[in-house]
Formats: structure tokens, C-alpha cells, sequence
């Protein structure tokens, strides 16, 4: 840059020019900068459309054995009472807890080209993490399409945590498992109407709920003759929770309530770990802007709209420092925007702090 004024010093004419166009190269790129993700999308071509949507039953089936093959190996390794096994049951229950990601992409019937390999995944998913499928689809598109809008999207019907310990009682696990447990038994006894649930659908969830419940009494059922669905499902999803709620909180926590994906979504930049197990959802900004995208196209996506992005976070460490910072005694407080985490409905004293 001195050696541009240099030039401009002794070339007015040419310097004029070139401050003029350092201008406009700048304007250009604020103006890419803050254009909301409607205007994003009109800017991809057809064949940018038609590539991102791709679906695969390969890369969904390819993505799914692996996630799958790690939690037969450590079921192997607790069932079989391995040596040391306990110290696998964290890993064996980061690993049945991030099925809900899996879930998640199912909502959207993007993991998978073949319509009834979402419905089965997302189905076997949500009955490992007490989140029925065709319920949480529903809650899950109404937050889709009023993302980070008071009184309308369902993961705003709660406070979130306004203090440290608000936030130790959220990232528990504690009100996860309340919330759901007791909306599936309402569900179950006499529908649990929701302004996002059709009444249309209430049959079909009431008969969900019901099955769900079955199932879990046959597993309990088994605790008298194995001790294996405690130790192979129960603890290790009790302790695997509180690493999911970290993650969740990440995506929306303390954004903007506004309707611009750029701004109310954050992308969290991590290890190549981590987004395979979360199923690339770190680049969560891209996937709410393109919900139709699946998740191995996210990446790519990435790369057309990081130069827009507006929230970021370094790491999910480097988050969640800030995010206690703001709200600890002296600090700036919680920011405007969706701090639940992709949560079930809760009432409002299921948040603490």
C-alpha cells in the first residue's frame, strides 16, 4: 500500500484512478458481504443447483457403515467386557448420541437418494435417543422455516441459560431428557398438539409415541436376564448427551433475531473428526441457507459462501469460552438469538439459571 501512494503521489492522475478502484473493489466486497442467503441462492447457476442437490445412497450408506461399524466395536468391547471396557462407555455413548445428526439429515430426506433409507435411519435414530422421527420432523421444519423468530420457531419456546450455572444444568442433559420423555408419554396418552404438528398427523404420532414406549418397556423387560441395555444404551447415552448440547449450542447460541441465515446461524470450524461424526453439520450456516443440500455436498457449498459468512466460531472450545464469558458476573450478557440447541419444546421452568 505505501508503495500504491507513492505511485499515486507522483502520477495524480494514475493515483486518482487507483483510489477509485481500491473503492470499488472494497464496496464490491462489503456488498457480497452482507447480501442475506435469498440473494445468495439467486446467484447459483443451474448447474451449481443441480450438482449441490445430488443425492447418494453411496456416500449416505458409505458415511453411515463407518458410523455404525465404530459403535459395533465398542458394543463389542463393553459387551464382551473387555479389558478396561468401562473407559469406552463415553466414546461407545459420543457415538449413539450423534446419531442424532443422522436423524436430523433424515428430516430433510437428503442423506439418502432412496426415500425409505431416510425414513428407516431416521426412524432407528430417533428411537435410540427417545426423539421420535415423524415428531421431530415436524418441530424440526417449523424451526427451518422460522429460524431465530420469537413466538414462531419451537427451539425459542424456552429461556436458555443466562448464567454459568444455567448453563451447567442445560448442557447436563437434565431437561433434554425431561422434556422428551414427557412429551412422549403425553404424545402417547392423548396427543400433545403443537401450533407446528397438523392435527391431521396427531393419529400417526400418537401410534409413533406408542411403539416408541413399547419398545423401551421390552428393553427394560431384558434387565432380568442381562444387564447389557444398561450399560450398552442407558449410561453411556446419559453421558453422552452433555457432549451433544455443547455442540448443539454452537449452531444458533446467542445469534441475531433475525430472518438472514447469515446472520442467526454460525458455522463452527473444527476437526475433520468432528464433522464426519456430526455428519458435516458444523457447516451449519451453509445447510440452513440450503436445506436441500445434502451433507456431502456441504463442504463444497462451503466453499462458494464462505466469503459471506458472518458467524463463525474457531472451534467449539473457542465458543464456548465466549459463550460463558458473556455470562459470567461483569460480562456483556447473553446476545439476542437462540440459545436452546436444537431441543424439544420445553416449559418454561425446564431452563435453569
Amino acid at each position: 500500500m505505501p508503495a500504491f501512494r507513492t505511485i499515486g503521489a507522483n502520477f495524480p492522475v494514475f493515483g486518482r484512478t487507483l483510489r477509485a478502484w481500491l473503492a470499488c473493489v472494497t464496496c464490491l466486497h462489503e456488498t457480497r458481504r452482507m447480501t442475506d442467503h435469498k440473494t445468495f441462492l439467486a446467484s447459483l447457476g443451474s448447474a451449481d443447483r443441480a450438482a449441490l442437490t445430488q443425492r447418494s445412497d453411496r456416500a449416505g450408506l458409505r458415511h453411515l457403515a463407518l458410523h455404525l461399524g465404530l459403535i459395533a466395536a465398542t458394543t463389542a468391547l463393553i459387551g464382551l467386557r473387555a479389558p478396561f471396557w468401562p473407559l469406552f462407555l463415553p466414546l461407545h455413548g459420543i457415538l449413539i448420541t450423534f446419531l442424532f445428526t443422522l436423524e436430523h439429515e433424515c428430516t430433510h430426506k437428503t442423506p439418502f437418494a432412496t426415500g425409505w433409507l431416510n425414513e428407516a435411519a431416521g426412524t432407528l435414530a430417533g428411537l435410540v435417543l427417545i426423539l421420535p422421527f415423524q415428531w421431530f420432523r415436524a418441530f424440526h421444519l417449523a424451526h427451518h422455516r422460522f429460524t431465530n423468530i420469537p413466538g414462531h420457531d419451537p427451539e425459542l419456546a424456552a429461556p436458555g441459560p443466562a448464567t454459568v450455572r444455567g448453563w451447567l444444568f442445560h448442557v447436563s442433559g437434565l431437561p433434554y431428557w425431561r422434556a422428551s420423555i414427557a412429551t412422549l408419554i403425553r404424545m402417547a396418552a392423548r396427543g400433545a398438539p403443537a401450533p407446528y404438528l397438523p392435527d391431521r398427523a396427531m393419529p400417526r404420532l400418537v401410534r409413533e409415541a406408542r411403539l416408541h414406549l413399547a419398545v423401551y418397556a421390552l428393553a427394560l423387560l431384558s434387565l432380568v436376564w442381562s444387564p447389557l441395555v444398561v450399560w450398552l444404551w442407558i449410561v453411556p447415552s446419559l453421558i453422552g448427551q452433555p457432549f451433544l448440547r455443547l455442540y448443539l449450542l454452537a449452531e444458533h447460541g446467542d445469534c441475531a433475531f433475525v430472518a438472514n441465515m447469515f446472520e442467526n446461524t454460525r458455522t463452527t470450524f473444527t476437526t475433520g473428526m468432528v464433522r464426519f461424526l456430526a455428519w458435516n453439520m458444523p457447516y451449519h450456516v451453509e445447510h440452513h441457507v440450503a436445506p436441500s443440500v445434502p451433507f456431502h455436498h456441504l463442504p463444497r457449498l462451503h466453499r462458494l459462501m464462505r466469503d459471506r459468512l458472518r458467524v463463525t466460531a474457531p472451534g467449539y472450545a473457542a465458543f464456548t469460552r465466549a459463550y460463558l464469558d458473556r455470562r459470567r458476573p461483569g460480562g456483556d450478557g447473553p446476545r439476542g438469538g437462540n440459545v436452546s440447541g436444537t431441543m424439544p419444546g420445553l416449559a418454561p421452568d425446564d431452563a435453569a439459571g
